[in-house]
């Protein structure tokens, strides 16, 4: 998939699924957008490359993941597909779990229930790609907002079990912050340090560090890692007493990264 960043609001990514098959032709390029919680980035855009809107996708209620539907609609004719257990009223094709989606000139996408961040969240994949909305970030993973700690546990074990070499779109440029929290859970981890001066010399460039890969969030990622012996000692220690499983090594972390700072 042809896919592009568009910044939004401090630290969001509204991402763009682009068909350029017909540009040759004389025609203009199509466009999906995923989560756009502001529409003038996504209207200047369109304008600019003189793209028609082909369909919204949304991951989640959240007004900065849905705020600019409104807009864009006032202006593009577009389907928008999102969470059916979640009252968007903007939403025009209500998804769920094992739903694909459709549209000619686009890699098909297959829908994925992740809820724990909110309670109908939705992920999409397809053709090697994964919007995720809230759900995993570099680094890190959504703050439980609806949901319980189980269900996030369950989604994130869902993702991870996606092809390591999948391009992970997040929505948000959160990955400096989940690094400084992941160093404090593993700070042996070698692939981890070595994440973090990647990390700082991109965001130094004023350039974003997603996508990223489902290889190097399960080598670095303390939420996807909570089966491995220094995530579990460290979550110990925080806890003050053993842990008897995985999920359970995942709430203290999640609780743990509520308060860090």
């Amino acid at each position: 998939m042809d896919i592009q960043a568009l910044r939004a609001f401090e630290d969001n990514y509204i991402w763009l699924l682009r068909d350029d098959s017909r540009a040759g032709s004389g025609g203009g390029s199509r466009v999906i957008a995923v989560d756009p919680g502001e529409a003038d980035p996504v209207l200047r855009y369109l304008a600019e490359a003189r793209a028609e809107l082909a369909a919204i996708l949304v991951t989640h209620h959240h007004g900065d993941h849905t705020g600019g539907i409104g807009d864009l609609l006032a202006r593009h004719a577009a389907p928008v597909f999102g969470p059916a257990n979640e009252a968007i009223d903007v939403v025009t094709r209500p998804s769920r779990e094992g739903d694909i989606i459709r549209l000619p000139g686009f890699a098909e996408l297959q829908v994925l229930e992740t809820p724990g961040h909110t309670h109908g969240h939705l992920a999409y994949y397809g053709d090697g790609a994964l919007f995720c909305g809230d759900t995993l970030f570099g680094c890190g993973c959504g703050r439980l907002f609806e949901g319980t700690a189980e269900q996030m546990w369950a989604s994130l074990n869902k993702l991870a079990a996606l092809p390591g070499a999948t391009d992970v779109f997040c929505a948000h440029e959160y990955t400096q912050s989940n690094i400084r929290f992941a160093l404090a859970v593993e700070p042996d981890n070698a692939a981890l340090r070595e994440r973090a001066e990647r990390a700082a010399r991109l965001r130094a460039e004023n350039r974003p560090t997603v996508p990223l890969t489902l290889a190097e969030e399960k080598a670095t990622n303390p939420f996807l890692r909570c089966d491995q012996p220094a995530v579990i000692a460290a979550a110990e220690r925080r806890h003050g007493k053993s842990l008897t499983n995985p999920a359970a090594v995942f709430v203290v972390l999640r609780e743990w990264k509520n308060d860090f700072r």
